[in-house]
């Protein structure tokens, strides 16, 4: 048995120590906004906060989350950051799929909570690890620059 925090509440799963965290999110917890993509930690769409930082569930074992506070995309809008590029993705409409957004939003949250005032190389790079197969990029740095209280991106 397992004991960690998810969205601000302990947890105790019965899964063994390398299952990956996406799937003791998803099968075990019950919480399925967290998304498989690739299964190899290049895409970005199972990204959860792990103490605060961007991680990969998909390649994250439960080991390394014991006794450790995960956020995921149910949880992110509990935080001021994550409230905030919530109501950008929603105004700027950066959604199309919709199949990765859960790994953005989680990904350019954290980069909030680092940096509340990122430029646009700042937003390339926290945003780099996550793929949007339909190239809503543009739309997503807008919301991020929205949600930072910087108007469009240039």
């Amino acid at each position: 048995m397992t004991t960690l925090t998810i969205n601000g509440k302990a947890t105790t799963v019965a899964a063994p120590d390398d299952t990956p965290l996406l799937w003791v999110l998803r099968d075990h917890v019950g919480l399925t906004g967290t998304k498989f993509g690739c299964g190899m930690a290049l895409c970005g769409a199972c990204t959860v906060h792990l103490e605060g930082a961007p991680v990969r569930s998909c390649q994250t074992p439960l080991s390394a989350a014991a006794g450790k506070k995960v956020t995921t995309i149910e949880g992110i809008g509990a935080s001021k950051s994550g409230k905030a590029i919530q109501a950008a993705w929603m105004q700027i409409g950066v959604a199309q799929c919709g199949y990765c957004q859960s790994g953005q939003i989680m990904s350019a949250t954290a980069l909030l909570q680092k940096n509340p005032k990122p430029s646009d190389a700042d937003i390339e790079q926290a945003m780099s690890g996550n793929i949007c197969r339909c190239g809503t990029y543009t739309r997503i740095r807008t919301a991020i620059k929205t949600a930072a209280g910087m108007g469009e991106a240039s």
